[in-house]
């Protein structure tokens, strides 16, 4: 599987949304939130292409994700993977891509509540933090801070 992600444009806006309606339409119906005019906007709203990267398999275009650097840590956003392309390996492939680029640093993301993607996240080494009205929140430690951890317990 060759896997490369490249630079978003404006211009891929629409595509996105579509695949963020996608996507989250299962999710967010679930918890009674599925407004595709909402989506749409919150997705405007947060749409940055500088921070956005186009994910490709074997030259396909298969989702989207962020990587936002928030000072103190590294944040997950927009993570997208088509429905056909899930259950591939893709999103770890990804995952792990991300999780080597951010180095040292801690990592942060949210899910919807009740969504499969937390045992996803789960399973690559994020703990729970906090929950909100409709989210779910996630950390990956920075390996440092993890090991230090791990000595203090024990």
């Amino acid at each position: 599987m060759d896997l490369t992600l490249k630079p978003v444009t404006e211009s891929d806006f629409e595509r996105l949304v579509e695949l963020r309606l996608e996507v989250m339409r299962e999710s967010l119906e679930q918890i009674s939130r599925f407004d595709p005019v909402r989506a749409r906007e919150r997705f405007r709203a947060s749409f940055d292409p500088a921070q956005l990267r186009l994910i490709e398999v074997d030259g396909d275009w298969v989702g989207c994700v962020s990587l936002k650097d928030q000072g103190d840590h590294l944040e997950i956003e927009h993570f997208y993977i088509e429905t056909r392309a899930q259950g591939k390996g893709i999103g770890s492939k990804v995952l792990t891509s991300l999780l080597d680029e951010s180095g040292s640093r801690t990592v942060r993301l949210g899910v919807l509540k009740q969504s499969r993607a937390a045992e996803f996240y789960i399973r690559h080494g994020f703990m729970k933090t906090h929950e909100g009205e409709f989210d779910e929140y996630f950390e990956r430690l920075a390996p440092e801070i993890f090991s230090s951890s791990l000595l203090e317990i024990a």
